[in-house]
């Protein structure tokens, strides 16, 4: 084969030889015809470029084609649906997403095993789509495709807070501070397919714009939901509340800063609730109203609330007192909230709760020294204290943290993240400290920390990060001998420090000694 190849090529050679050598004898440039003739072949045909190549095989002409993808076999047919769900459920959620789309089978069975969906779309439940392709579900949030599409959708303008995006009517004015909803008719019908669709629901977020129609459609259907999360919540919708016999867990939203506002929650919507959920366990209310009348209706009835949640509340007055009658509550957690409360009344009237271990403030403005002593009076009892990323919290602030009578002997928790400590006139209180964590405490210097740890003889673990005024040149070999007897010790105080231990020998770190000598 090799030999004709050569053999062909040569007489090439010789053929080009012979028409240059006429070419020139008829007096026209060789190179110049030869490039019209090209031109003029690439003008004729068309088609050169979808032509399919063929090749001579045996005196044959055979045309390639692509494989086919249904040809091959599929090596996971022996394997039964149970087998091929084991296997399945063994990935991570984000493998299984991608290994969904082999095939129909493999869809079909990363379905059943889909536990928890989020609705972006409102259609999708008229389809009647749910139960074929998700039939074991047990948290469905409905939210997200509760906001109306506006009309020049196609803009591209998305608002997104936390979980929730939807797109935004450039159109309006204002296109940002209200969302718009579906109609409440439409969300009715999605809610009565969903009940009949979904009967095994144990979790289920909505807009609670619906009417008694659709909730207790709901209610009747999912007998054994347990909890259950209302946004732009109001007094009336709260009315249908009683029919849920096992709900456990209930988040109320009355209102979104930037996204939606409504008639929002008051105390006849939190008597409501009181009287109709005497199962509750743990209850959030965010960007809600009320006032004493309504809290305490909610301690005197929900005997097993053991967390309560209050995030960006809008109540009255004299709230803090109510929580005297919430006498099982274990954990009280107080998000973004821009003050606690206004006027708490006289501190000797407050109750107390008997029953509290843990206070937890995130994202808290805590200006107001009087409502901050009235909290710490009504959660005396509390045994771990929690500040994340709080304002307004000094000194004289966070001394009031001595009234806690039951921490000052029985603290075993103390966790102070992100704020400015510069005295110890508060620790000196506590004396059976089992646990401390610092970090960000920039104001905290070695003597000050060493005089306080030293005096908890029940210390047995330590975590020190990103407090730049404690260095561990400052050290004392006695707080040393404390370090080696603790049973978890985490420290990293002064990054600088760290910075320079782990450059040692290097040459690197000496603002330019390597290179200006």
């Amino acid at each position: 084969m090799l030999i004709s190849l050569l053999v062909s090529k040569n007489k090439g050679a010789k053929h080009d030889a012979a028409e240059k050598h006429r070419l020139a004898a008829a007096g026209e440039p060789w190179m110049r015809r030869r490039r019209r003739r090209l031109r003029s072949w690439f003008a004729a045909d068309k088609t050169v470029k979808h032509a399919v190549p063929e090749m001579q095989l045996d005196g044959q002409i055979s045309t390639l084609k692509p494989p086919q993808v249904g040809d091959a076999p599929d090596p996971t047919e022996i394997l039964s649906d149970e087998i091929l769900l084991r296997v399945l459920a063994a990935l991570p959620d984000s493998v299984r997403l991608s290994v969904s789309l082999v095939c129909r089978r493999w869809l079909r069975l990363a379905g059943r095993l889909r536990r928890s969906l989020t609705v972006l779309d409102w259609s999708f439940l008229h389809r009647r789509r749910l139960p074929l392709r998700f039939p074991n579900l047990d948290d469905l949030d409905l939210v997200p495709a509760s906001f109306a599409t506006p009309s020049d959708a196609d803009a591209g303008v998305v608002l997104s807070k936390g979980a929730v995006s939807f797109s935004v009517d450039a159109g309006a004015d204002p296109p940002v501070g209200e969302c718009r909803f579906l109609e409440p008719d439409v969300i009715d019908r999605g809610l009565v397919i969903v009940a009949s669709d979904c009967p095994g629901l144990r979790k289920l977020s909505l807009v609670a714009l619906a009417s008694e129609v659709g909730v207790r459609a709901v209610a009747e259907a999912c007998d054994i939901l347990q909890e259950l999360e209302l946004h732009r919540c109001s007094d009336l919708a709260l009315r249908p509340i009683s029919a849920f016999k096992n709900l456990q867990i209930l988040r109320i939203v009355g209102a979104v800063e930037g996204f939606y506002s409504g008639p929002g929650v008051a105390d006849i919507g939190l008597t409501m609730l009181a009287h109709g959920c005497k199962r509750l366990v743990k209850l959030e209310l965010a960007g809600c109203e009320g006032s004493y009348d309504g809290i305490s209706a909610v301690g005197q009835c929900c005997e097993m609330l053991e967390e309560l949640t209050i995030s960006n509340h809008r109540m009255d007055a004299g709230w803090i007192a109510a929580l005297s009658f919430c006498e099982n509550l274990k954990k009280l957690r107080l998000q973004s909230c821009r003050r606690i409360d206004a006027d708490p009344g006289p501190l000797e009237h407050l109750g107390r709760c008997p029953s509290i271990q843990t206070l937890q403030m995130e994202q808290c403005q805590l200006r107001d020294k009087r409502s901050l002593e009235a909290l710490f009076r009504v959660c005396e009892a509390v045994r771990e204290v929690m500040f994340e990323n709080c304002w307004g919290l000094d000194d004289d602030m966070f001394s009031l943290s001595s009234i806690c009578r039951i921490v000052e002997l029985v603290v075993q928790v103390l966790r102070l993240k992100e704020w400015w400590l510069g005295t110890r006139v508060w620790l000196d209180k506590i004396r059976y400290v089992r646990s401390l964590s610092l970090e960000g405490c920039s104001l905290l210097t070695t003597k000050g920390f060493e005089s306080v740890v030293l005096s908890w003889i029940d210390l047995k673990r330590l975590e020190v990060i990103s407090c730049n005024n404690i260095k561990d040149d400052e050290v004392s070999p006695t707080l040393t001998n404390l370090f080696s007897t603790l049973k978890e010790f985490k420290w990293r105080p002064d990054s600088k420090s760290v910075l320079a231990m782990g450059l040692s020998g290097t040459d690197m770190g000496k603002k330019g000694g390597r290179f200006f000598k």
